[in-house]
């Protein structure tokens, strides 16, 4: 039995091509024929096809390894050391120094600061140099099927991966990314890549692995999305004289309280900040006591790339020095 890849215009590979469907399309489990099913009624998928290809996808213990201990647990003092150092700021500067028109469009067009779309590059991918070797097929899927703590959400993305090839013409068989399935120079997801990815250069596609004008465009466009506020802070250092400051501490939600509220609760900021403001207290831990910061809105919108408060600390502190190190000319 052959299966032509074109005839009905599906995506197992790009062009026209002819592939034998393997022994394991005929072995599925019945969970993933429930979901070949679900996707053949709500999208018109052809069966047939999506069995051949979710039967070539493969099982990954190392992934399920990976999620389960990701370098965002770490305590603040060493992941920051992972993505804030000199060689990760020196390819800020130049990746800045190479894009900057780019860069400065987005700027006016979203009001995204430079440093922060240049910053969030470097943490995901180190400017598109590491943007992942896994199969992002053998990802969502092994996500999707065998790692229950989120298997709703992986297996959303799953369908969202194979709406995004037949969208694009895509081979989805060798598409490549992180352990959860991001993809490209600014790791998307699948559905944050049909939602909210550009065409930023104006080549009639939106391409995020190939394109870094399209990656800039859309991290912008995101954070954008999300409710960035231009002009206006992301965090400011904290001080905490109380033992009832944990119910401020940042919970994943948008911040609810103000600053005047914070100061009942003996925290304090170290800079001038309306009394109005909302936001919520950061705790970083270090080798010689914790860490204290107010996160605004802006600290909000960063930890909905990703939901971790080190892996936004990151990004604004990276953000902070690779501007500083623009501005006083070092490479």
């Amino acid at each position: 039995m052959r299966l032509l890849t074109c005839g009905f215009g599906f995506f197992l590979f790009a062009g026209c091509s002819a592939t034998a469907v393997t022994p394991a399309a005929a072995q599925l489990r019945p969970e993933i024929g429930i979901f070949i099913g679900e996707m053949v009624d709500r999208h018109g998928f052809n069966q047939a096809e999506l069995e051949s290809i979710l039967g070539m996808a493969q099982f990954q213990p190392p992934i399920i390894d990976a999620i389960s201990r990701p370098a965002t647990s770490k305590p603040w003092y060493e992941f920051r050391t992972l993505f804030v150092n000199p060689k990760r700021i020196a390819g800020g500067v130049a990746f800045w120094n190479s894009h900057a028109e780019i860069l400065e469009r987005a700027r006016r067009e979203f009001g995204i600061p430079e440093e922060i779309i240049v910053a969030v590059v470097g943490v995901e991918t180190f400017y598109g140099a590491q943007a992942g070797r896994h199969r992002v097929l053998d990802a969502l899927t092994t996500l999707a099927f065998d790692y229950p703590k989120r298997a709703g959400f992986f297996r959303d993305e799953l369908e969202q991966y194979l709406l995004l090839g037949r969208e694009q013409n895509a081979d989805v068989l060798n598409v490549k990314g992180s352990y959860a399935g991001a993809i490209g120079i600014p790791q998307f997801m699948p559905s944050s890549y049909r939602r909210y990815a550009v065409d930023y250069d104006n080549d009639g596609k939106v391409d995020l692995s190939g394109s870094t004008a399209d990656a800039i465009g859309s991290v912008a466009n995101y954070l954008k999305s999300y409710g960035w506020e231009a002009e206006q802070a992301v965090a400011v250092p904290a001080l905490v004289n109380s033992e009832i400051y944990r119910e401020a501490l940042f919970s994943g939600n948008w911040p609810s309280y103000t600053v005047a509220d914070l100061r009942t609760l003996g925290i304090v900021p170290r800079a001038s900040v309306p009394g109005n403001s909302y936001a919520s207290l950061i705790e970083l831990e270090n080798n010689g006591g914790n860490e204290y910061w107010l996160g605004f809105n802006n600290f909000y919108v960063i930890t909905r790339y990703n939901r971790s408060v080190n892996y936004a600390m990151s990004v604004l502190e990276l953000a902070r020095e690779i501007r500083i190190a623009r501005s006083s000319g070092l490479q």
